[in-house]
């Protein structure tokens, strides 16, 4: 049994997700664009402003484990849109695509033979590729049950 190949393959499919819940792509598909910025009573953030955070997260992690020059924006200030709406019409589809990139880019890492899974990230405190991964699957799988509940509050999820 190829370990390594093995925690490679579990890792990608812990961030694709779809495994123990929601894929990110069910849960932004078909959102209505008239309810992308809406807030439901009750909450916190807008589905606009959860796709976003998802969208700037995710980058940062994988950023943060690949660029030694790489600086986080400045939290929480610049993790989540004060908007609730999106800028334009467009803004929903290309966080979208944006996020997919990244996540592309990460499981490029993770499947790259030469990535030292366990290795210390040099510029980190005591980070490795390995908890940089475990961490985005985290935030993600969180935030993606964040808006699938929003969409539940707006009429607009089909499971």
């Amino acid at each position: 049994m190829d370990t390594d190949r093995s925690l490679r393959e579990h890792l990608v499919k812990l961030l694709q997700g779809g495994e123990a819940h929601a894929t990110f792509d069910h849960a932004v598909k078909n959102m209505p664009t008239a309810l992308q910025g809406k807030t439901p009573k009750g909450a916190e953030h807008s589905p606009w402003q959860v796709l976003e955070h998802l969208r700037i997260a995710q980058w940062d992690i994988l950023e943060f484990a690949i660029d030694p020059k790489h600086k986080s924006p400045k939290w929480p200030d610049e993790y989540w849109p004060k908007d609730p709406e999106p800028p334009d019409d467009q803004a929903w589809e290309q966080s979208v695509k944006s996020f997919h990139a990244d996540m592309k880019r990460f499981i490029a890492l993770l499947n790259d033979k030469s990535t030292d899974l366990f290795a210390k990230i040099p510029h980190g405190d005591g980070q490795t590729i390995l908890r940089q991964a475990l961490v985005a699957a985290d935030h993600n799988a969180y935030h993606l049950g964040e808006l699938v509940l929003l969409r539940r509050l707006l009429d607009a999820w089909k499971a």
